[in-house]
């Protein structure tokens, strides 16, 4: 089976803007659940940048990859 990386999709090379009312929603639904802490390693650059969006966003880059995992999960829900 080859090999896809996430960020060698076209996708990633366009810019985008996030669903606030998604962020908000992921947010207030998560708030009072007890969470796991997990460990993912990222290089420099990959956290950079998701700092540098999330200040953007104005949310801490926790809550934005928080957002992402969830709503790639939701996307691969749908696509099944």
């Amino acid at each position: 089976m080859k090999k896809s990386y996430a960020k060698s999709r076209k996708e990633y090379d366009e810019p985008f803007e996030l669903d606030s009312t998604k962020i908000l929603a992921a947010m207030k639904r998560f708030k009072n659940k007890k969470k796991k802490p997990t460990s993912v390693a990222l290089d420099e650059t990959t956290i950079r940048e998701l700092k540098s969006m999330a200040e953007k966003q104005g949310i801490p880059y926790q809550v934005l990859i928080r957002v992402f995992i969830l709503d790639g999960l939701q996307r691969l829900k749908g696509a099944a």
